[in-house]
């Protein structure tokens, strides 16, 4: 059964993918909670990416100039998502496909 709303407060990319996940996949209640969480980061680093954007990557401050710190937090959230969706085992739009847990589970 395909879930056709989203949960409260996702927004942009975050929703986005869980609408095209949920939409192509039957999860279990573990693997929904990850995909909220990674939909939540997405929301976080889409935040950080206009901080940025508006800030630049560059700031003065009393002690010179020094990169962002949003530039770094960036990273970070980027390395949380990429392991919060390796777990969940899903591949992405045009990814090839190799046997993974999730399919195995479904033969």
């Amino acid at each position: 059964m395909a879930i056709s709303t989203a949960p409260t407060g996702l927004h942009g990319s975050g929703r986005r993918l869980y609408l095209s996940v949920t939409g192509a996949f039957e999860l279990a209640d573990h693997e929904l909670t990850r995909l909220i969480e990674a939909c939540h980061v997405m929301g976080t680093i889409e935040a950080l990416r206009k901080i940025v954007a508006d800030d630049g990557m560059v700031i003065s401050g009393s002690q010179g100039d020094r990169v962002h710190p949003a530039v770094a937090e960036i990273r970070a959230q980027q390395l949380a998502l990429s392991r919060i969706l390796s777990a969940l085992d899903i591949p992405m739009p045009g990814e090839d496909s190799k046997p993974s847990a999730r399919s195995r589970r479904a033969s």
